[in-house]
């Protein structure tokens, strides 16, 4: 597989627990967006959104995007709103292969409502709020993939297998005359 993997969808869609194990299934270097801006900021994610506002955070992760698009090799779980920015979209194009982990909003809703740490879910009604999000995305999400990979209720080892066998065939058709 040249350049890196970026692992795009909702919150919720399993970006993180895949791209974790596909890293460890292929050996390449797992990367989380949000996670590394909490590690650079040394705060919580909510925190940025509360003092630099949704549009701080946006810019702060199209940095880290710009930057990890350097570099080759990455299994990148990418932050669910990276797909905004049309740079993020075409960088991620440009420099790797982008897998869309489409989920039913069932499912989205069932892993992430009873998470606090979600500041866009901070809302009177947080399943519409996920429902809004999705329909907003998912065009921009299939706008940037090369792949999509629905998740489901599968397991992570199944998933994995699924993703790397895609990502394999996607390979072999990108290299044939």
């Amino acid at each position: 597989m040249a350049g890196n993997v970026y692992l795009v969808g909702m919150m919720g869609a399993g970006k993180t627990t895949l791209g974790r194990a596909l890293a460890q299934h292929t050996g390449r270097e797992f990367v989380d967006t949000d996670r590394l801006l909490v590690e650079r900021t040394g705060v919580p994610v909510a925190t940025i959104f509360e003092i630099e506002g949704e549009e701080g955070f946006r810019k702060r992760e199209a940095a880290l995007i710009a930057e990890i698009a350097q570099r080759s090799g990455c299994i990148v779980a990418t932050g669910g709103g990276a797909v905004l920015a049309a740079d993020n979209r075409r960088l991620m194009r440009e420099s790797g292969t982008v897998v869309y982990l489409r989920a039913r909003l069932e499912n989205l809703w069932e892993r992430t409502r009873h998470d606090g740490t979600r500041p866009l879910l901070a809302t009177a009604d947080p399943r519409a709020t996920l429902a809004t999000l999705l329909e907003k995305r998912d065009p921009l999400y299939r706008e940037a993939a090369h792949l999509v990979v629905d998740t489901a209720s599968q397991a992570a080892a199944t998933l994995v297998n699924r993703v790397a066998a895609a990502l394999h065939g996607h390979e072999t058709h990108r290299e044939s005359p």
